[in-house]
């Protein structure tokens, strides 16, 4: 099985098994899903590198999610806000990266994870400096 494709099944797995696990809860009781914070997803991306780890798993597939949607939404014409190196690096070399981070930046830790990840991305990765634009006529 080609790695994008794992990575998109052992997503949508763990997706769906937290979904069924909720649907199971509110037949007792409602329950609510806590909204993924930077520090729990550097918890998750500390959980030794990649492979079979579950863990490790989950936080690519955010980090990849996070950044697909980063490239459509820059591709629609919005100015993008990280810009990575050529060659990419790769998923572990940023899951390290973001770690490493979010060590570093405790104060966002609560901070919703995809929050945290554009923060990180933006640090890490920054764009060129944009031309200046000229003025306009009037």
């Amino acid at each position: 099985m080609r790695r994008s494709t794992w990575l998109a099944a052992t997503t949508l797995a763990l997706g769906l098994a937290a979904g069924t696990a909720q649907a199971q809860g509110t037949a007792t009781q409602t329950t609510r899903a806590e909204p993924l914070s930077v520090g729990a997803l550097a918890s998750m991306c500390a959980s030794s590198g990649s492979g079979e780890n579950p863990l490790a798993s989950f936080c690519q597939g955010v980090m990849i999610g996070a950044g697909q949607y980063h490239s459509a939404v820059s591709a629609a014409g919005t100015r993008p806000i990280f810009c990575l190196p050529e060659p990419s690096p790769t998923i572990e070399q940023v899951q390290t990266a973001f770690v490493r981070w979010a060590a570093a930046n405790t104060q966002y830790s609560g901070e919703l994870a995809v929050s945290g990840l554009m923060r990180f991305a933006a640090a890490t990765y920054p764009c060129p400096p944009q031309p200046a634009q000229p003025a306009r006529r009037r």
